[in-house]
């Protein structure tokens, strides 16, 4: 799923500005800046990740899609 997401990305850094947990669910706030045909965004994201051992079995990102949308749309 991921990899399919990504496909169009040149470039991508996850800047992690805060995470937290509270027994198996683990919050991460974080920005993405992304490089994708000659456009950037900055896009502030909330990850939430539900683990079961060490491994992720449930992972949801909260993120404007407008913000998303208008840099990468060309003008």
């Amino acid at each position: 799923t991921i990899a399919n997401f990504l496909k169009g990305w040149q470039k991508t850094v996850w800047e992690v500005r805060n995470i937290a947990s509270a027994g198996n669910v683990v919050f991460a706030e974080r920005v993405d800046r992304t490089d994708s045909g000659g456009r950037h965004v900055d896009l502030p994201c909330v990850g939430v990740f539900e683990m079961e051992g060490d491994k992720i079995s449930a992972w949801r990102d909260y993120f404007d899609l407008g913000t998303y949308v208008r840099a990468m749309t060309p003008s």
